[in-house]
């Protein structure tokens, strides 16, 4: 639907097939067009759209308002509203009026139908509720007074509720009950009740709960409920029907006249029919008459950071000492994010900072493992605040030797046991359920059982062992040769215990294995029997890694807390489904009967990855060419090459380094197949693939998972007669042994995924919801071995090693969420924030809020004089609400409000601004909190402003109370004739615009001394300075610059752009030496003006050139500027090149999201550029659409200009990184250049702009 014309694409439903197993194929049908002026001639400023059921064509209903009018005029012009019902024949093209209804009233909004076998819509109007069905008397009921004298139209009175539908939202859950979610978050149910399955009787309108505040509502199946909002994070509801003894509580405390009428209206009510019987049937007509109860509970929710009105960086409050000698500084973001009762503040980290408890210096040690010690006797004493299976050992590996020390209260050495500590170790690890531990060094294998060894296995293979991976109870052995030896833990049958037994499997070595993966399938997912029902593991969501499956389930949502931001830990329900899973018994026993199986993945010099099934080693699965990188990896037949040919391919191959076979996600289910070939991580999932596979061969495939995860180390490009250096990592500690750098986790702070060691260590998590988190962890540079850490003194914890040798215990910062793009932390305020700005002097945060508050009376004047005149209304009226606005200082520690540093503003003054003004006083500088305000009550009366400006002090804190060292002092209060939009300082002054007026002060004997002033066009709405230039928007007429003459104290007007242009906001954007202008605007553009007074089309400097633009889709409301990292933490040295002195530019959208421009140099942008048309063309995007005409400027109104482009997209350069090798290299090559140097270039910007 687009104004007055309908588009119909049809869709023509074949079925084939017998009844038991039909088919259904869709096919289209040509689409055309409807012209609705010539259906109906009123048809006009169609206001809803929605099909009606029990039609035999398909019918649509339209909501539209022929005549508009407004509140202001509904004196003279009301009931305006109009429904049209159309039967759309798609094979004849006939499209004629059956139904139409005029004389609604002019607040509908919209429509929704009623499910069969009632019939007919129910209209939403702002505040009144129809019933309209063809042939049958319409009714309707009004929920306020506002009604008495806005509608003709005839509405019954509904008692015990006075609400508004405005931005409400509606969805059906049974044939006769809906869910309304009103503007401020209140869930009502609304009855349907009918006489006889002929006449609307009433409506039961029935509050339920609160919950966000919704944007749309969907109902699903089995009583899901899901409430999607923009404003606030997205919920999924369950709801249950109450039991009727609940229900009838009520009843039975009325009088005894009162209950007798009750129940002879009832039976009138069910009074048989017998045609209405026969038609309808005795169930259906009785049900419709029941009023039904529901309660809701909240299942799972999606966090949102959106709207993001406001953001500023700040100083992570809780960091570790061991990191606050970097060079570059760390940083967070703090953004406003919600409305109303969903508002918060999201502080976001784009980087993981862990929490150091203790650091231990060993040099020397090159890898390590944590193990668990027997586990105790459940009749065993249980001593308080004893941890549930600590790790009892840590075993550390050097060059030629290894050290075993306990893990208790204290950590310390273990002099005397049965480990191996006069050879390195390659691999520790536990066997039978956590009761043994194994320990493999380069010549033996160990078996213990704590300290105690219970059998050591010498091993010659002629060769030392470099590799080893373990499946419970399987542990398969990999020597440099690439020979494999099996070791199985099989009950010991001349005692007690178990043994280790040797198996030396015949696989063929016609090329070298290079790299092993055992793997324990316990999903069902490995398998080589077909079966047409097979179980496929369930994706839904859920909340973080359930550690405990006995977990008690989440109780009915009575609290506001959940149904306004969901559970803290949201996880799945399992006992409030159980009625659904009953139904579904034979998968789930089929669930419940899947057996593990064993697998090992191994891959060779050739490139072939084959899977391998054990403990028998039959091959099950083989893919040639495994390591460059293919988007899906097929079983296929390894055919029969030549040793040359053998030789030339696997050496053109890229390496592989590293296997890894884990299962992640909800309960595990999901298999993930990890590798690292070169410097690069691959990520494949698994998925169950049936057809075309041969017998005795896995039935799965595996489909590549794109990430942004940037491991490479820039290589150094060696000029023609220097002598190279030799490759390797410098940085980290040279050794000829094979350390892993794929370190699976379980229970890190009830987190599990994979870490990834290296120059750049990442962590890779995912929940029960089953989206795969990458998140980095630079702050500590390189990171050489990592083991997870569960101990009294660290639970949930984690060690590491860095490139010092240091040996870091630690645990992730429990404040933060992972389970999100970056790790953020949503502090609930339960009012909407507007302003947020951190004071560096006092490491605090000053925020501005604003509540919702019923106004009652009207501003009057007499003789400048305000006066508050009382209204009085019904009780069924609705008060309109008005913002009561608040400055209030925070503590970034805990996020809690500092005591008595509130100031309130009066219910008609709107703050306009906040922002951190550095002014000269009393001959220093000083940071100061500038508050800009207005009063604005009507266009009778003209409009005040105020300047507030208050000083952050230090004061004796109050005893039991730290943060109340800190008060708010106010230094300045001025008025204004006109309201205070923005506010910024220059060179110490104070700068401010009211209206189109732009004002310069300066403070002198305690009061702001006006030192001059300059006229713009319409309002200001931001204003922004870096040294003597000022940069100003205009709400409609684009961006101007501006200069304070310091020796003439004047401002001077320098340029402007002269094209119209309603700025949202604006920043500065610093390229060394060039300094240029960034606008969004009101299209959704970003758009990039210059200062060149040297060029023609600039008229001599007083013009701003525009020289980039780009649309991004959203509205950006605000930026920040950072300059760019200066070392890179992985080598310690500075990152120089391009990007020294520049600056990165922030910012974030309406919508939530985060992004950054930087600056380029021109041979950069140049390759970009050709990447960026070659991937154009040469990927499958997104449902077709093309980027490039995404990212066009986009403009309301034409100009006469050409859009000047000159801006990468970098989310589309980005996903050169997802393709395989030989993509990349094709579509390097057709542009001129090497795969090396764009991923360079990529990992340059990486490093640069990781401040966060």
């Amino acid at each position: 639907m687009y104004g007055t014309t309908l588009a119909v694409l049809p869709f023509k439903r074949e079925v084939s097939g017998d009844d038991g197993d039909a088919v259904s194929h869709y096919s289209i049908r040509p689409s055309y067009l409807i012209n609705l002026k010539e259906t109906d001639e009123l048809l006009s400023n169609i206001l809803d759209i929605r099909f009606m059921h029990g039609y035999y064509e398909p019918t649509l209903v339209l909501l539209h308002e022929p005549v508009r009018t407004w509140p202001g005029r509904v004196a003279v012009r009301h009931d305006t509203c109009r429904i049209v019902a159309l039967s759309i024949n798609i094979t004849q093209k006939v499209h004629p009026v059956i139904w139409s209804q005029s004389s609604l009233p002019y607040d509908c909004i919209q429509v929704l139908a009623v499910p069969k076998p009632i019939g007919g819509i129910v209209i939403f109007a702002v505040n009144s509720l129809l019933y309209l069905n063809q042939s049958i008397p319409p009714y309707g009921v009004s929920l306020n007074s506002i009604t008495d004298w806005s509608t003709t139209f005839p509405l019954k009175k509904q008692e015990d509720v006075t609400v508004s539908l405005d931005a409400s939202r509606a969805a059906f859950i049974t044939n006769e009950n809906l869910v309304i979610s009103l503007k401020g978050g209140e869930i009502y149910v609304l009855t349907l009740l009918l006489d006889g399955m002929r006449t609307m009787r009433g409506f039961n309108l029935s509050k339920a709960a609160s919950s966000v505040i919704p944007t749309c509502v969907c109902s699903m199946d089995n009583n899901f409920l899901f409430l999607g909002s923009r404003l606030g994070n997205s919920l999924l509801l369950k709801y249950t029907k109450k039991a009727s003894e609940d229900m009838n509580d009520s009843s039975k405390d009325e009088p005894p006249t009162k209950k007798a009428k009750a129940e002879e209206k009832s039976t009138l009510d069910f009074l048989e029919d017998p045609e209405e019987l026969e038609v309808y049937g005795k169930e259906v007509q009785r049900s419709s008459n029941q009023i039904s109860a529901y309660s809701f509970e909240v299942c799972d929710s999606l966090l949102n950071i959106g709207p993001c009105g406001h953001m500023v960086m700040g100083e992570p409050p809780l960091l570790s000492e061991e990191f606050h000698n970097n060079v570059d500084q760390d940083l967070e973001i703090i953004s406003t994010s919600g409305y109303g009762k969903n508002g918060a503040l999201s502080v976001l980290q784009q980087t993981i900072r862990p929490h150091v408890v203790t650091t231990f210096q060993l040099p020397g040690c090159l890898d390590m493992w944590t193990v668990h010690g027997p586990t105790k006797k459940e009749s065993a004493a249980k001593v308080e605040g004893e941890l549930k299976n600590p790790h009892a050992f840590l075993i550390l590996s050097k060059e030629e030797t290894s050290m075993v020390l306990k893990t208790g209260q204290e950590i310390a050495e273990v002099d005397e046991s049965g480990f191996s500590t006069q050879a390195a170790t390659v691999f520790a690890g536990n066997l039978g359920d956590k009761s043994y531990i194994v320990q493999v060094s380069p010549m033996g294998v160990r078996l213990l059982k704590g300290v105690k060894q219970l059998q050591h296995i010498p091993l010659d293979f002629g060769s030392p062992i470099v590799s080893c991976s373990s499946a419970d109870p399987y542990v398969v052995i990999m020597s440099r040769q690439g020979d494999l030896i099996l070791l199985t833990l099989n009950p010991d049958p001349l005692g007690k215990g178990h043994r280790l037994n040797i198996h030396k499997p015949h696989v063929s070595q016609k090329s070298r294995i290079i790299a092993i993966a055992a793997h324990r399938d316990v999903t069902g997912m490995f398998t080589t029997t077909s079966q047409a029902d097979s179980f496929v593991p369930s994706t839904t969501a859920g909340g973080k890694e359930d550690t405990e499956t006995d977990e008690p389930v989440q109780g009915t949502v009575d609290d506001e807390d959940d149904l306004l931001y969901g559970p803290s830990e949201p996880k799945l329900l399992t006992a409030s489904t159980s009625k659904t899973e009953t139904e579904d018994t034979p998968r789930k026993d089929a669930e419940k009967k899947v057996e593990p199986s064993h697998w090992c993945a191994v891959c060779r010099e050739n490139g072939v990855l084959e899977i391998f099934r054990l403990p028998d080693f039959v091959p099950v699965f083989l893919v040639r060419n495994f390591s460059m990188a293919q988007r899906l990896l097929v079983d296929s037949v390894l055919l029969e090459t030549t040793g040359e040919q053998q030789q030339q391919s696997h050496e053109m191959l890229p390496s592989v380094k590293e296997l890894l076979l884990v299962r992640m996600g909800n309960k595990k289910e999901q298999v993930y197949l990890m590798a690292i070939v070169d410097e690069e991580l691959l990520i494949y999932q698994a998925f169950q693939h049936h057809s075309g596979t041969e017998e005795d061969h896995l039935k799965l495939r595996f489909k590549k998972v794109p990430h942004d995860i940037l491991m490479r180390e820039k290589k150094k490009r060696v000029k023609k007669g220097v002598k190279g250096q030799q490759d390797g990592d410098e940085t980290l500690p040279k050794t000829s042994r094979n350390i892993r750098r794929l370190r699976p986790f379980n229970d890190v702070s009830s987190y599990s995924g994979v870490f990834v060691c290296g120059l750049y260590p990442c962590w890779l998590i995912m929940t029960s919801r089953g989206a795969l988190r990458e998140h980095s962890m630079t702050i500590d540079g390189p990171v050489t071995s990592f083991a997870a850490f569960h101990n009294v003194n660290c639970p949930r914890g984690f060690l590491y090693f860095n490139k010092m040798e240091e040996l870091r215990v630690s645990v992730l910062p429990s404040h933060l969420t992972y389970d999100a793009p970056w790790p953020v932390r949503k502090v609930p305020m339960r009012c909407t924030p507007h302003f947020v700005q951190y004071h560096s002097e006092s490491k605090t945060y000053g925020v501005v809020t604003s509540n919702l508050e019923t106004c009652k009376h009207i501003v009057r004047f007499n003789n400048d004089e305000r006066e508050l005149e009382g209204i009085e209304r019904d009780d069924r009226f609705v008060y309109s609400n008005k913002d009561k606005f608040s400055l209030q200082l925070y503590s970034p520690l805990n996020w809690d409000v500092i005591p008595n540093t509130k100031m309130e503003y009066d219910i008609d003054e709107h703050v306009t601004c906040l922002k951190i003004v550095n002014l000269n006083l009393e001959g220093s500088t000083r940071s100061l909190l500038g508050v800009g305000a207005g009063h604005v009550y009507s266009e009778d009366h003209i409009a005040k402003g105020m300047i507030y400006i208050y000083d952050v002090i230090e004061v004796v804190p109050e005893p039991g109370q730290p943060l109340t060292k800190n008060k708010l002092k106010l230094l300045f209060k001025e008025d204004h004739k006109g309201c205070v939009s923005t506010m910024c300082d220059v060179k110490g002054q104070l700068l401010t615009c009211i209206g189109q007026k732009v004002y310069l002060w300066t403070v002198k004997d305690d009061a702001l001394v006006g030192l001059a002033f300059i006229d713009t066009q319409l309002y200001i709405n931001n204003a922004i300075s870096i040294k003597q230039f000022v940069l100003i928007s205009d709400i409609h007429k684009s961006t101007f610059l501006l200069q304070y003459q310091e020796e003439h104290r004047t401002l001077a007007l320098i340029s402007r752009d002269p094209k119209p242009l309603e700025v949202y906001s604006s920043e500065f954007m610093v390229d060394d030496t060039q300094l240029g202008f960034l606008a969004s605007d009101a299209d959704k553009n970003l758009i990039l003006l210059h200062y060149q007074a040297e060029a023609r089309e600039s008229y001599g400097g007083t013009r701003l050139l525009r020289r980039g633009d780009i649309n991004l889709d959203m509205h950006i409301n605000t930026f920040l500027r950072v300059r760019c990292k200066l070392i890179d933490t992985a080598t310690g040295i500075p990152i120089g090149g391009q990007y020294d002195k520049r600056q990165i530019t922030y910012f974030s959208s309406l919508d939530g999201a985060l992004g950054y421009l930087i600056p380029m140099s021109e041979k950069t942008y140049r390759r970009f550029l050709m990447l960026q048309n070659a991937l154009t063309t040469s990927l499958s995007h997104l449902a077709g659409l093309n980027p490039k005409a995404s990212r066009h400027l986009q403009q309301g109104h034409k100009t006469l200009s050409n859009p000047h482009r000159n801006i990468i997209d970098g989310d589309l350069v980005w996903r050169y990184t997802s393709l395989s090798i030989t993509e990349r290299n094709e579509l390097a090559k057709r542009i001129g250049t090497n795969a090396d140097q764009i991923l360079d270039d990529l990992m340059d910007i990486e490093r640069v702009t990781m401040h966060f």
